[in-house]
């Protein structure tokens, strides 16, 4: 499977700049909120049963169950309902927006990235399922957005199938990060040549696995003579 992004820059209206900006405002809701109730729910577990904390305590019931990616996507229906400015993204976006939480919680337990911090701006909303017909040259159609404007500043990739759309703000405007997939089937190089072990050492530049023993190579004093009748 090969994977390419390619990175165009888009000419939005004012209304789309708009639609951008207010979408942009509801990730980041979304995202601080599902982050802060997971937090308290890690922050509720900390003390012992027979003790609280001094200075604050979250009344959270010991079997209400830790916040995943589908109970908070669950959640985030009912919410839509409540809170008017969730019902402006399209529904992908915001899951998506939940997903990239998920994400960073993996990093943290795998590779002990760190706690997920919360956000003050969001720069990027991710569309995940795109149709294909979607991408035209000179312009990228956006669902419940519409078309946008877009330089082509390089051909669209062929036979290749699009994957997602993320739109970007950056400094110097927006632009459509488009991901494009091909399945290929790449065959596997067999083994073959001699196998090498190469060591560097303190005495001896590098030794292998062979015995060869390559001394260190003394640039400075072999070229000294050069260097002082440059000067």
């Amino acid at each position: 499977m090969i994977t390419i992004n390619y990175e165009y820059k888009l000419k939005p209206n004012a209304q789309q700049i708009e639609i951008f900006e207010a979408w942009l405002d509801a990730c980041k809701k979304v995202y601080n909120f599902a982050l802060r109730e997971r937090k308290d729910w890690v922050n509720s577990r900390k003390s012992t049963v027979n003790s609280c904390s001094l200075v604050s305590e979250y009344i959270i019931p010991a079997d209400a169950p830790r916040p995943t990616y589908a109970s908070q996507c669950k959640a985030l229906t009912s919410a839509k309902k409540v809170y008017p400015e969730l019902q402006l993204p399209h529904i992908h976006v915001l899951q998506q927006t939940l997903r990239q939480l998920e994400s960073a919680f993996v990093a943290m337990w795998e590779r002990s990235s760190g706690f997920p911090r919360f956000k003050n701006k969001m720069r990027s909303f991710v569309y995940p399922d795109i149709k294909q017909s979607a991408v035209e040259s000179g312009r990228v159609k956006l669902p419940k957005i519409g078309w946008v404007k877009m330089k082509m500043s390089r051909p669209l990739p062929e036979g290749f199938i699009l994957k997602q759309i993320r739109v970007v703000k950056k400094a110097s405007g927006y632009f459509a990060m488009l991901t494009y997939q091909l399945s290929v089937q790449v065959a596997n190089v067999p083994v073959h040549g001699h196998f090498l072990g190469v060591d560097i050492g303190l005495d001896k530049y590098l030794a292998t696995s062979d015995g060869e023993l390559v001394s260190r190579p003394r640039f400075f004093r072999a070229l000294h003579r050069e260097l002082k009748l440059l000067v």
